[in-house]
């Protein structure tokens, strides 16, 4: 999961949530800097700017909404004290369930929150008219990219931190951004840097870092299907952002439309291949699940959008989000006892270091 994004302007972060605003949290596609939108600015084929960072009637924002620097800080950071939380309550949450079920519980009750942001806002006849008045080839759209998110992106992720120790699977995660820019060359017509190559090797070698711990022969403890669900994790949520990008849907409705859509194939799935969690003795992990869907899945999407909005500089708001993942390892310590390991720090700083080196270029 989920985080804003940008629009390819690349003026602002790309960070959880529909693409537009919003990215996965540091558990979910990892908050990602703007080097994703930055990186396409120059070669993708113009789009509707809906970001977070157009201008406020644009993004969404009342006319007379005027900018509020110390609340865009405040939102900002609330936004990410939640993203640095997520892949801990991820590890909880799969000690009493498998991914399914954590998936099915985080999908249901994101649905719940997004629902009742969209009610409070718009009212019931409100909504019913967002929906009328939208196009059905875009509500179509996100229908379809609802298999994509929450459906297969969150399977494999969970997969993911299933077999893997968070302070591995977190970092690896966090290359969502590095992984855009890849698929941008044969998807968008995207021409690659010099510096941007750089990047993606930078960062490609912090994952190898964190999950060799420093001895290619210990790949992960072991789990090279670990690591390379992670991966494919942020393959997905790469072709989700591309494939949400010029949505015109506001992004909160978009959202919605795409986890109302996947909550069927999650359940079926669910069904099928697990069991429903309905045991009594598994709350601990209801609990966790339920907080993925609240926080990482719905709160945190309309804190970060509330903090593009209000801030002078989304490239302020934005430079928030590098502090995600090394909080992230504090939580990590201290609620799941891993002790983090020095190859994890050092592969985490190439990580970071090869997205701001792709930002500045």
């Amino acid at each position: 999961m989920t985080t804003p994004h940008d629009s390819p302007s690349g003026d602002t972060t790309a960070a959880k949530g529909t693409p537009t605003d919003i990215a996965p949290g540091t558990g979910g596609a990892g908050p990602a800097s703007d080097c994703a939108s930055a990186s396409l600015a120059s070669n993708a084929p113009p789009a509707p700017d809906v970001s977070a960072s157009a201008t406020p009637v644009a993004a969404g924002q009342r006319p007379d909404q005027r900018p509020d620097q110390r609340k865009a800080y405040l939102y900002g950071i609330a936004t990410v004290a939640i993203w640095s939380t997520v892949a801990t309550a991820f590890k909880l949450a799969l000690r009493q369930l498998d991914p399914l079920q954590l998936l099915l519980v985080s999908t249901v009750v994101s649905l719940l929150v997004l629902a009742a942001i969209l009610l409070v806002r718009h009212g019931f006849g409100g909504l019913v008219r967002e929906l009328a008045a939208a196009p059905r080839r875009e509500l179509l759209r996100a229908a379809l990219l609802g298999v994509l998110n929450p459906f297969a992106y969150y399977i494999v992720l969970f997969k993911a931190y299933a077999l893997l120790p968070a302070q591995v699977a977190q970092p690896v995660n966090y290359t969502w951004a590095i992984t855009l820019t890849l698929l941008s060359v044969p998807l968008l017509g995207h021409r690659v840097t010099r510096r941007e190559l750089l990047a993606v090797a930078v960062s490609y070698a912090g994952v190898v870092v964190i999950a060799t711990r420093g001895d290619v022969a210990a790949l992960a403890g072991g789990n090279v299907t670990g690591v390379a669900l992670a991966l494919v994790s942020t393959v997905i949520w790469a072709l989700y952002w591309i494939g949400n990008a010029r949505s015109p849907l506001e992004p909160v409705l978009g959202l919605f439309c795409n986890f109302a859509a996947g909550l069927p194939l999650v359940l079926a799935a669910t069904v099928l291949f697990s069991s429903l969690p309905m045991r009594v003795e598994l709350w601990p992990g209801l609990a966790a699940a339920a907080y993925v869907g609240a926080f990482e899945m719905g709160i945190a999407f309309v804190f970060w959008l509330k903090a593009m909005r209000l801030t002078e500089s989304a490239a302020r708001i934005g430079n928030l989000i590098f502090f995600s993942p090394f909080l992230s390892l504090v939580f990590i310590a201290l609620l799941l006892g891993e002790r983090i390991l020095p190859t994890t720090l050092a592969g985490l700083v190439l990580i970071v270091a090869g997205n701001l080196l792709q930002r500045r270029g």
